[in-house]
């Protein structure tokens, strides 16, 4: 590993969206191997790319005007940003571009806690992000059960459901530039119709409704998963920064923006939606959107909005494929999976990985909407605790390290952003059902024990791991704390 010199001062501070302009050989200017003849992801695609991890637009919020009331709705959609999506959003942009490479939080966590928690933190946030792919099938089909009711169960749904599947992960396999224009695409059609209904709500909105709150009648859990579920995964597009052009300059500023859009993409919504109507709590369920338009403009306005939550699910679908399948990958050149987990196609994408996560996605399909919400926040919540962990742990092991956005805070105020994530993950985890807890824990344990399966693989040589000689050596054992990652 090349030795970096100290320097007496830390980096100065940025705000977020800028780039420090430091200097930053070792691991920032690092080449995802086997990628360099891949053409690499813009920042418009990279925005919609992280649009479509973490939102994709207002569906599947219905829920929480359904479990907490109008209010309570509107106020979580605001506050919640700050209290878990700045903050992760912030973490990723130091930490994505301070190891810019596939891989992302696990290699975060490898260099914190040492490769055995890396390959936890990758089992976890996998699993998750399987989980939460499962869910979008769910959701395309609830919206367009209305208009085609054969599609509301049966086989009919389970086809429609493995067709959609699969439609889906042959667009990822042909390349992540043609994932990212189409989420260009798909975003403008999905975001568009809400910006039409809230024109034409204009003359029925009344105020009053938007305050309507019943604290005596909150289903917490419900209304805290659902929040929980739409404003997180900011770190997912971390596992594709090998994959993006100058990830140092256009990681942090396509965060900022996207963030904008996704609080935007909630709020106005909901806005419109509560205040044109009145509010029957029962009816906001998944799917409840299309009848609002229905309601507001008529059933042109209505179809338009269903297509563009079948097409916003597409979206979700593609990017979400697009992070997971690269995460392994970057396991892979890291040597914490099989060798042939690195295999990409002529496309530069990565075959098994989009296979392996392809058939996680069938598997899991057949768990309800509330189900996948629930398990997949469960295991992203041991995930993200081991994320804040390194990143502090990083923080004071090598504060001059090389990091080319760093955020504009010391190490205490590092501790303390941290700290009500931290609370809101204790929170979910207490309120999860016992099934779930359970169901959740028997994942964690088979990671527990996966990892040291696979080295006792790995020394009876049944399948052939390696570490690609392109990325830089995570072993940071030989140095004292004094010393940085800067050459």
């Amino acid at each position: 590993m090349q030795k970096l010199s100290q320097t007496a001062n830390r980096q100065p501070t940025v705000a977020m969206g800028e780039d420090s302009g430091a200097a930053y050989v070792n691991i920032g200017e690092v080449t995802s191997p086997r990628s360099v003849n891949v053409k690499k992801v813009a920042i418009l695609p990279l925005i919609f790319l992280i649009f479509y991890e973490v939102s994709g637009g207002p569906f599947g919020i219905e829920d929480s005007v359904g479990a907490a009331g109008p209010l309570l709705a509107l106020v979580g959609f605001l506050v919640f940003p700050f209290i878990w999506s700045v903050p992760e959003a912030l973490i990723t942009a130091e930490m994505g571009t301070m190891f810019p490479e596939n891989g992302g939080y696990v290699v975060w966590v490898a260099s914190a806690l040492g490769p055995y928690w890396g390959f936890q933190q990758g089992w976890m946030k996998w699993l998750s992000g399987v989980i939460d792919n499962a869910l979008y099938p769910v959701l395309f089909l609830d919206y367009l059960k209305s208009a085609i009711p054969a599609l509301g169960g049966g086989w009919p749904r389970v086809l429609a459901a493995l067709a959609l599947t699969i439609v889906l992960t042959y667009m990822n396999y042909r390349g992540l530039t043609i994932v990212g224009w189409v989420a260009v695409a798909l975003g403008v059609f999905s975001i568009l119709p809400f910006v039409v209904m809230g024109l034409v709500a204009i003359p029925k909105l009344e105020p009053s409704r938007w305050f309507e709150v019943n604290l005596h009648d909150v289903d917490w859990n419900l209304y805290l998963n659902t929040l929980f579920w739409n404003l997180n995964y900011w770190d997912s597009i971390s596992t594709l920064a090998g994959e993006v052009q100058n990830p140092k300059r256009t990681l942090p500023k396509a965060l900022f923006y996207a963030l904008i859009l996704v609080v935007l993409g909630y709020f106005f919504p909901l806005l419109i939606g509560i205040g044109a109507l009145p509010v029957n709590r029962e009816l906001w369920t998944d799917g409840y959107f299309s009848d609002i338009a229905k309601m507001i403009g008529g059933v042109w306005l209505r179809w338009w909005i269903q297509a563009a939550a079948a097409m916003s699910n597409m979206g979700m679908f593609v990017a979400e494929m697009s992070s997971d399948s690269f995460q392994l990958l970057g396991m892979a050149e890291r040597g914490m999976l099989p060798e042939f987990f690195g295999k990409r196609s002529q496309y530069g994408t990565p075959l098994v990985g989009i296979l392996f996560s392809a058939s996680g996605v069938i598997l899991l399909s057949w768990l309800s909407f509330q189900e996948i919400v629930a398990a997949e926040n469960f295991l992203y919540c041991f995930g993200m605790i081991l994320e804040f962990i390194s990143f502090i742990r990083l923080r004071m092991k090598y504060p001059a390290a090389s990091r080319p956005y760093r955020i504009p805070l010391g190490t205490v105020g590092s501790v303390l952003m941290c700290v009500p994530p931290t609370i809101l993950i204790c929170v979910v985890l207490a309120l999860s059902s016992l099934k779930v807890a359970i169901i959740s824990l028997i994942f964690v344990v088979i990671g527990l024990v996966l990892q040291p399966s696979l080295k006792y693989v790995e020394r009876r040589r049944w399948l052939k791991f390696s570490v690609s000689a392109d990325l830089p050596d995570l072993d940071y054992s030989n140095h004292g704390s004094a010393d940085t990652l800067m050459q």
